[in-house]
């Protein structure tokens, strides 16, 4: 990989998109922002250190409302709470990532939602709304006219995007289709100049497929969501 661009930008990715690249699919123009909600349910906030920040919260999403989880070293105001959290880490791409344009990858579109959100239902490769297709290129692979796997972009930080939604039929595992859709991605990502990178579980065994392809761990974190106090 050569001319990689600044890793520091993924230490925020989402407000970097939020602010950036995927700004006309922002909601809120202050210190707390969030996708639209039939996008994508992240959302970020400019420092989380402001005095004001946890009020631009509220303000943006409104009583009893998720949010994303702060840092380890901020403090939850009196009324907040903690309601999930889940070890994963960021992964970043390497010289060792070989990328190429998969013949049977087919563009995927709004004709095709209700198969993606199918498809991302029995697999569970993480959060897919109705509109996440809108974030970039997703694309799939189809056996008998049926969708059995798909992969695309999600959050795209200047200079960076993520790859996101890999989910195979189980039927249909073990044929390769993860990879061959995660090296189609990282292609059309690359030939437009971005980094690739994205985000698991950290027990996700597909960890095994990411580090094969030529993955590394930036750093180990923590997603999880609190919540606003209700009001009552």
């Amino acid at each position: 990989m050569s001319g990689a661009p600044n890793e520091e930008i993924l230490d925020d990715a989402v407000w970097a998109a939020l602010t950036g690249p995927l700004a006309h699919l922002a909601v809120g123009d202050g210190d707390a922002r969030r996708f639209q909600p039939d996008v994508c349910s992240f959302t970020a906030v400019r420092d989380w250190h402001s005095p004001g920040v946890w009020a631009a919260i509220v303000d943006l999403v409104g009583p009893g409302a998720d949010f994303a989880l702060p840092p380890d070293d901020v403090a939850l105001p009196p009324g907040w709470e903690v309601t999930f959290t889940l070890a994963g880490v960021q992964l970043v791409e390497t010289d060792r990532l070989e990328t190429r344009a998969d013949p049977e990858a087919v563009e995927l579109g709004a004709d095709d939602v209700p198969e993606m959100l199918d498809l991302i239902a029995r697999t569970q490769p993480g959060p897919f709304l109705p509109r996440t297709h809108v974030m970039g290129r997703y694309v799939g692979i189809r056996r008998d006219g049926a969708l059995v796997a798909m992969a695309g972009e999600r959050t795209r930080p200047p200079g960076w995007t993520e790859i996101s939604a890999v989910a195979t039929d189980p039927a249909y595992r073990g044929q390769g289709f993860a990879a061959r859709l995660v090296r189609d991605v990282a292609h059309h990502i690359r030939e437009r100049g971005d980094g690739v990178y994205l985000h698991t579980t950290a027990a996700n065994p597909a960890r095994v497929l990411y580090d094969r392809l030529g993955f590394r761990v930036r750093r180990e974190l923590t997603f999880g969501t609190v919540r606003s106090p209700s009001g009552s």
